[in-house]
């Protein structure tokens, strides 16, 4: 006999069955072993019920993986959506961010919010950057939510290519970047005209989070900072973990007010999280 279907409620409040087998990958993304995102899933699954709200899934699976072994850098890992939507608020731009990551692949970044003249008009373009191995020059824009539920979609992508459009004697290729999930219109409309996208999720073999978690470019924001933290390291330009573990602490500690001994502690989180 087949199991009933468990409809639960989205951020943007659309009502989708619940996937066990979903939810077992994403744990298994953020480093539990399958004997644990199985254990995870299995005991989430017992407890949901028709109409329950993907938050408070997601709060449970965290205190599920705060009893594993090692959950406390699971659960950091498990996060990190939420931990790039911090950076906002935090004061860490997103194309700086994206610049980054770009960067650990091939991309050097020639500018962050250039003016350029089109054949029309200027345009304010979030990143432009240069392929190294072949000097191609990339139009690149950013699409930041700080909130969960929203979608990126047809108008973003349509924007994206009109700029580029009246600007494609000076560059090779167009994208646009994005840390929510992508809408089919904006998917199909990309294919059709050779739109590269990076979004959450998407394209399925080289998303956002997977080029984040391949070279371990997480923002400062997993640490799990307060306010004050946050604020300290966004005025130090201090914007990935990497970054703080490179860090000489004692001279961190005089420009940020944090203590050594809180510097040592989060460094050390950090390399864990890198391990």
């Amino acid at each position: 006999m087949s199991q009933k279907t468990i409809w639960i409620i989205k951020a943007n409040g659309a009502r989708v069955p619940f996937n066990k087998f979903k939810l077992r990958e994403t744990c298994i993304r953020a480093g539990a072993s399958r004997k644990a995102a199985k254990r995870i899933a299995d005991g989430i699954s017992q407890k949901i019920y028709d109409d329950m709200k993907t938050s408070e899934i997601y709060k449970m699976v965290l205190n599920y993986l705060k009893i594993e072994d090692d959950g406390t850098i699971i659960r950091h890992k498990y996060r990190l959506k939420e931990s790039i939507m911090r950076m906002g608020p935090a004061g860490y731009g997103f194309e700086t961010y994206v610049g980054e990551i770009l960067g650990a692949y091939g991309h050097n970044v020639l500018s962050i919010g250039a003016i350029v003249q089109g054949k029309c008009v200027h345009h304010e373009i979030d990143l432009i950057t240069e392929l190294v191995s072949s000097g191609e020059k990339y139009l690149i824009e950013c699409k930041y939510h700080n909130q969960s539920g929203l979608y990126t979609g047809l108008k973003e992508s349509l924007y994206t290519h009109a700029r580029f459009l009246d600007l494609e004697d000076k560059y090779k290729h167009e994208m646009l970047i994005c840390n929510t999930k992508l809408s089919d219109d904006a998917r199909t409309y990309a294919r059709c005209i050779g739109q590269k996208i990076i979004s959450w999720r998407y394209p399925p073999e080289k998303s956002l989070e997977m080029m984040i978690e391949e070279k371990g470019l997480y923002p400062i924001t997993i640490l799990g900072l307060n306010k004050f933290e946050l604020a300290s390291f966004a005025r130090n330009n201090m914007m990935l973990i990497r970054d703080l573990i490179k860090a000489n602490l004692g001279l961190l500690s005089n420009r940020t007010g944090i203590s050594c001994r809180r510097l040592e502690r989060l460094q050390s989180l950090s390399r864990q999280i890198l391990q």
